[in-house]
């Protein structure tokens, strides 16, 4: 029977290797590692897990021990999954592709994440959307237009406006900064 251990901010591919081998200092051998969720083969001792704890802490890396932390955890991972997985759409539908995805109504998702992050589940992606636009314009290879349409905004000017909102600048005065500091 399969252990899940759900792992705090393991968002990338980058952080699967750290925890893939933090794990297997603990004496532990994952299964598989995917989107914030660690799959053992059995259940760990408790002692495996405070060290496996105290080897994952000055990575920044923790257990989830909370069922609302957990459920948030993987409401943040299925947004990050959609927005860097090429074979995703954007322009899906955010509350079907969550539910489906972390299999609850959408409705609780929504109330649980709002409640625990203070912040909107569609002001969450938002930003995250605005940070990989940020990545974008600071490696140069694509126009605005460009950058809204694979992250799925349905016009240019939409995309600035909430470049705006969540900035506080354009994104043509971000890469005006960008190009002062070199």
């Amino acid at each position: 029977m399969s252990y899940f251990l759900y792992i705090k901010n393991m968002i990338n591919a980058e952080s699967y290797e750290v925890v893939n081998r933090l794990f297997r200092d603990a004496g532990l051998h994952p299964k598989e590692i995917s989107y914030s969720r660690v799959t053992l083969l059995s259940v760990p001792e408790k002692e495996t897990l405070t060290k496996l704890n105290e080897l994952l802490l000055p990575f920044g890396y923790s257990i989830i021990d909370d069922n609302a932390e957990k459920i948030t955890s993987r409401i943040k991972s299925a947004l990050t999954e959609l927005l860097y997985n090429k074979e995703l759409n954007l322009k899906t539908n955010l509350s079907v592709y969550l539910s489906n995805k972390v299999h609850y109504e959408y409705h609780y998702l929504s109330t649980l994440f709002s409640d625990f992050e203070k912040v909107s589940i569609e002001k969450y992606f938002i930003k995250l959307k605005i940070d990989k636009a940020k990545e974008l314009i600071q490696e140069g290879n694509l126009t605005f237009s460009e950058i809204a349409f694979q992250l799925g905004y349905s016009s240019p000017a939409h995309f600035t406006n909430q470049f705006k909102q969540v900035e506080g600048k354009s994104p043509t005065e971000f890469k005006s900064l960008l190009t002062d500091k070199t």
